[in-house]
């Protein structure tokens, strides 16, 4: 892997690795994604349910896991992101699914996944896998460099009119701008990259990165995505605020084995696939 595509990871908190799925490994991705949307696990929810603004989204299911904790093991990603960070083990977490659809939908929410997930390090990425080509106004954007800022807090993806409702509450973090709003005002308000992506196209995300999905539109109807979920040596534990929040120290996923650990604590357990 060439130096300036981990510098670029470092420093922006995304890039765009081309071509890394072959079509066998994109069909078996596909075929998990597609299970998923039809045996939706515990997590599953339906965000801004009866507004044009609706998505299906899941994370960790664990009628998937068995299946996904094989699938990992016959795909590059492990070994893409220990080149990536320069790290000799990863692990698998865990998978999240998006499916927009119908040809009319607005964004999901700008946000940064550690104010939902109990995580600290360098040593994150998500892999972002989709089977449509998906044109770059329709894709994922990300604040550059934003991964080396401010913890904001998150959102409750609960409100269509405030993209911005807290999470945890503003004396645990600071609440999230209205980045929409700000770049509608000052299109340059912020520094947003984001690429057109083609099926066997991975965009790896740092998920402290300030980030969120353009809708859909009759252009880009549909938006299939898979994400992938990875850790490595530098992975620590790092508690979420006991705020009224249903998420807790622990978060939501693996709550047990996350019960076990503590601040700063290495991220490890054996829940967890080792891939590399």
């Amino acid at each position: 892997m060439d130096e300036s595509v981990r510098k670029a990871f470092r420093n922006d908190g995304a890039v765009l690795l081309k071509d890394c799925l072959d079509a066998a490994q994109l069909t078996r991705c596909h075929e998990a994604f597609d299970w998923a949307v039809a045996n939706p696990g515990p997590h599953a929810s339906s965000m801004f349910d009866g507004t044009e603004q609706r998505s299906h989204v899941d994370n960790a299911n664990p009628l998937a896991k068995d299946h996904l904790d094989t699938l990992v093991t016959q795909l590059p990603l492990g070994k893409l992101f220990a080149e990536l960070w320069g790290s000799d083990n990863v692990w698998y977490f865990a998978e999240e699914i998006f499916l927009k659809a119908g040809g009319v939908g607005s964004r999901s929410a700008w946000h940064q996944d550690t104010a939902y997930l109990p995580w600290a390090g360098e040593h994150w990425g998500n892999a972002w896998i989709s089977f449509q080509p998906i044109p770059r106004q329709n894709s994922l954007e990300i604040v550059r460099g934003s991964r080396h800022g401010i913890q904001y807090d998150g959102t409750t993806f609960a409100n269509p009119d405030d993209p911005t409702e807290p999470l945890h509450g503003e004396e645990f973090y600071p609440r999230l701008p209205d980045i929409d709003a700000e770049r509608a005002a000052e299109p340059d308000a912020y520094d947003v990259i984001s690429w057109a992506v083609e099926p066997g196209d991975v965009l790896a995300l740092h998920p402290r990165s300030l980030h969120g999905g353009a809708g859909v539109d009759a252009g880009c109807p549909e938006r299939h995505t898979l994400v992938l979920r990875f850790f490595g040596d530098d992975a620590t534990f790092r508690p979420l605020p006991e705020s009224k929040a249903k998420y807790g120290r622990n978060g939501v996923l693996f709550t047990q084995e996350m019960a076990k650990l503590r601040a700063g604590d290495k991220f490890r357990s054996s829940i967890f696939r080792k891939v590399v």
